[in-house]
């Protein structure tokens, strides 16, 4: 009995050994199969494989890679500039800084996007304004010739072609979703240096009335932009393009933190007009308004300094022939409220030509609705009778 027994508890001690053992290695080969040697192996397939590590939180290097080769550097020969200069504090013709002359012409640089793949580019009107010669240079080298497909001062866009296919295109964002404080990248050609991007914030949204163009609705940004951005690419986080780089504040010719963009919501409507057609089509009825201020509002019995009050009225044009006069204060336009005479000018504006709109008038202290058949925008309307231009 004791001989069974002494047997028993040999064999449980053995297989108990066995046991012990086998669940051992099995650990060891767990560990084994995450060792640094086999991590080291997956490490370095992931590199052969050639994908990209992953961005460190805080940069924007993929928004910046994502952007920056849709992003060309413009150089142009003109005759030298007749124009007035800007005021030192408001600099619309940054790119024109930094010009050498010669003799009787002078090249400039600017910045422009590549904005479809079969070779247009949206740039500034003020980048090409009587270029004789246009070179656009390529983010990977190359250097092109360019046309002019189209300009349109008023909004100091334009759109230009070069003969390739196939080429990288930037991706629209939308203009209605950015805030102030959002985080965005600047990308052109500052100084001629080369391609350079600067970061920054969106200071403040529809800037306007800063005297630069008839229709302005700026982006503020403190970005550093400088001479050469101009025409160039302002991107969200995400590389996408919000805007276009059109003019700094600055007393010293640089960057002070203060510079204005085109919203992209109207510099793909003015790039998509000018591509279908050449030019761009606005609606006008043949005034010349002024804002409601205060005083007037209260000679007129407004309960708010809102609207627009007619200054004048064309002979023959459209808002005469519907029976709109001068003192009339205009403050509804197909249903949508006028907040000022600048918001009237481009609510016309985007009118289309040859259909009717509804304008609501206050004529004697009473509203009045008036039938309106929308004219097309004249060229050469630049810049009017202030503060608002001629609708």
């Amino acid at each position: 009995m004791q001989k069974l027994w002494l047997i028993f508890a040999q064999t449980s001690t053995i297989v108990l050994g066995v046991l012990l053992a086998f669940s051992y290695f099995r650990q060891e080969g767990g560990t084994l199969s995450n060792s640094p040697t086999t991590s080291s192996v997956s490490a370095f397939q992931s590199v052969s494989s050639g994908r990209a590590p992953a961005s460190p939180p805080g940069s924007f290097r993929d928004a910046a890679q994502r952007a920056m080769p849709t992003v060309v550097n413009i150089f142009t020969r003109k005759q030298a500039s007749r124009r007035s200069p800007a005021p030192d504090e408001l600099r619309q013709f940054f790119g024109d800084n930094g010009t050498s002359d010669n003799g009787p012409t002078q090249s400039s640089l600017g910045s422009g996007v590549i904005v479809r793949p079969d070779g247009y580019i949206l740039t500034n009107d003020h980048v090409i304004d009587g270029a004789q010669e246009i070179q656009v240079a390529l983010s990977d080298g190359r250097t092109l010739s360019a046309t002019v497909t189209g300009t349109d001062p008023e909004t100091d866009l334009a759109v230009l072609k070069v003969n390739l296919d196939h080429l990288p295109a930037i991706t629209f964002g939308q203009s209605n979703q950015v805030r102030v404080g959002d985080v965005v990248l600047a990308i052109g050609n500052p100084f001629g240096v080369g391609e350079t991007v600067t970061s920054g914030i969106v200071s403040a949204l529809g800037r306007s009335r800063l005297g630069i163009n008839t229709f302005e609705n700026f982006i503020q940004t403190d970005a550093a932009i400088n001479p050469g951005n101009s025409g160039g690419a302002l991107v969200d986080s995400s590389g996408n393009l919000i805007g276009i780089n059109s003019a700094i504040y600055s007393k010293s010719g640089g960057s002070q933190g203060i510079g204005f963009s085109i919203p992209v919501s109207l510099a793909q409507k003015v790039m998509e007009d000018i591509i279908a057609s050449g030019s761009v089509t606005r609606g006008w009825i043949g005034v010349e308004v002024q804002d409601v201020t205060p005083d007037i509002a209260t000679s007129f019995h407004l309960d708010t300094p809102a609207g627009a009050l007619i200054a004048a009225v064309l002979h023959a044009g459209p808002a005469e022939h519907a029976g709109i006069k001068p003192g009339d204060i205009l403050v509804k336009v197909n249903d949508k409220p006028i907040a000022d005479s600048r918001d009237m000018l481009n609510q016309v504006a985007a009118l289309q030509p040859g259909k009717t709109a509804q304008l609501v008038v206050i004529r004697r202290q009473k509203p009045e609705t008036f039938s309106v058949v929308i004219g097309r925008r004249p060229k050469g309307t630049i810049r009017n009778l202030d503060p608002s231009g001629d609708p």
